[in-house]
């Protein structure tokens, strides 16, 4: 009985172990050098990490490193015709406000989009966007 509980909790902290690689594996940082909108929230320009919440999760949380600002946004997963060379973050600017847009990960075959918020559509009302992309880096 002894054996099969130690073995079991061995098997649950590989398990552990891995996953936490994975989530690890899927946060991405960069230095923006913009003020921009996550959701409703304005972040100041400086350093972030980006990831997910979890493994199965389609959110994921900007923290500032610099800073105190995090957000918590739903993303929708969307496939690439292949895998990412390099992790970026997609904004898109009307003007001079920037909205992030697109997370891509490095050697991930997917990308996680945002949708608009209110905001973003209340601006895009009155000026066109352009896409900004800043390069990440993975962690």
């Amino acid at each position: 009985m002894k054996k099969q509980i130690l073995s079991l909790v061995g098997m649950l902290t590989l398990v552990l172990a891995a996953s936490s690689a994975f989530a690890q594996s899927q946060e991405v940082r960069a230095n923006i050098p913009f003020d921009f909108v996550v959701s409703k929230t304005t972040m100041p320009a400086g350093t972030y990490s980006i990831g997910r919440i979890g493994i199965t999760s389609d959110a994921i949380v900007v923290r500032g490193l610099n800073c105190k600002a995090a957000q918590l946004a739903g993303t929708m997963k969307q496939n690439s015709a292949k895998m990412n060379e390099r992790s970026k973050l997609v904004f898109h600017r009307y003007g001079d406000r920037y909205f992030l847009s697109q997370v891509w990960v490095e050697g991930s075959d997917n990308v996680r989009v945002l949708p608009k918020s209110n905001l973003e559509s209340e601006v895009a009302l009155d000026l066109t966007s352009n896409d900004v992309i800043l390069y990440a880096s993975t962690r």
